[in-house]
């Protein structure tokens, strides 16, 4: 059993942020804290990157307050992107938790003091039941990982003291790897050539909603196409444009940057560099073609050089 379950918790206060596409269940999240009598600071609706590190920092901060247990909330539109910004912080154990069960393992095993929420596929009242699995289970106790039995000794002591060890790392010596959660989810992992598109391969983390890590080679074409679902993604390296031909608009994307595809809108995509993306799907993943790789292709190289594209 943990410790915290023998000692009298401290006052509890949450930081909460979101971006545009976490905004409302970040406000009603708020609210279920309040009426819990939970102060809550709420730092607003900006960029997922921009308001993941602003909470992150703040917990990190008050993480050695002896009279108050500050934890962090925030939203996104997927969850990763806010987790990876906030984790950037020592002392900041950020998950992203899409069910109970997952808010109950990572307070568990990861001691997650940020709960990073999808705005756009968690309804508030499982995002209610995620925040109260989260408020109320301590760190080390019975969890789905664990069978629903306390942890056995050994493993109880390597959670304690991974509390020790885990803090330490990357304190002296930060590459983009290290510091990145997204990027450690493809480290040591073969990716798989996507036969349908010439110069890109993809490695899928979760089935159903699909969720995975994807690289194209620099000067790839993605012909026009649409999937039965919405899907975000997240560039973790290089750059590509992305032309939305439902909307008639045109997003050019670097490394940090995030767009979201309302399903049906069909785009087509152009890779400048050898480009990697982490992108999740609000279903299964499929893909419609609405045009062949030769018309995308000389589509593009005509909107490039007449520089309206």
């Amino acid at each position: 059993m943990a410790d915290s379950a023998t000692t009298a918790p401290l006052p509890l206060k949450v930081i909460a942020g979101a971006d545009s596409f976490g905004a409302d269940l970040k406000d009603a999240m708020i609210s279920h804290l309040r009426s819990l009598n939970i102060e809550v600071e709420d730092l607003g609706t900006t960029s997922y990157y921009n308001i993941g590190a602003e909470v992150g920092r703040q917990v990190s901060s008050a993480t050695t307050s002896p009279t108050v247990e500050t934890r962090g909330l925030v939203a996104c539109g997927t969850g990763v992107g806010v987790g990876v910004f906030a984790n950037k912080f020592p002392g900041v154990f950020a998950t992203t938790c899409l069910t109970p069960d997952e808010a109950r393992n990572n307070r568990s095993i990861n001691n997650c003091n940020v709960l990073a929420l999808a705005g756009m596929s968690t309804s508030i009242d499982t995002a209610k039941e995620i925040v109260d699995t989260w408020l109320h289970t301590p760190f080390k106790s019975p969890c789905p990982a664990s069978k629903s039995q306390p942890w056995p000794e050994e493993i109880s002591k390597f959670l304690d003291e991974s509390m020790i060890d885990m803090p330490k790392i990357g304190a002296s010596e930060k590459t983009q790897a290290e510091s990145c959660a997204i990027c450690c989810l493809v480290k040591n992992r073969e990716l798989n050539p996507i036969d349908i598109i010439p110069g890109g391969s993809m490695k899928i983390l979760r089935e159903s909603p699909t969720s995975a890590i994807v690289r194209f080679k620099a000067g790839s074409v993605e012909p026009a196409h649409h999937h039965t679902f919405g899907h975000c993604l997240v560039v973790m390296e290089g750059k590509k444009s992305v032309w939305n031909l439902s909307k008639e608009e045109r997003y050019d994307l670097g490394v940090g940057d995030y767009l979201f595809t309302p399903a049906g809108d069909v785009h087509r995509v152009k890779y400048y560099e050898d480009t990697e993306f982490f992108i999740k799907w609000d279903g299964k993943w499929d893909m419609f073609f609405d045009e062949d790789l030769e018309t995308a292709k000389i589509a593009i190289d005509k909107e490039l050089a007449n520089g309206s594209a």
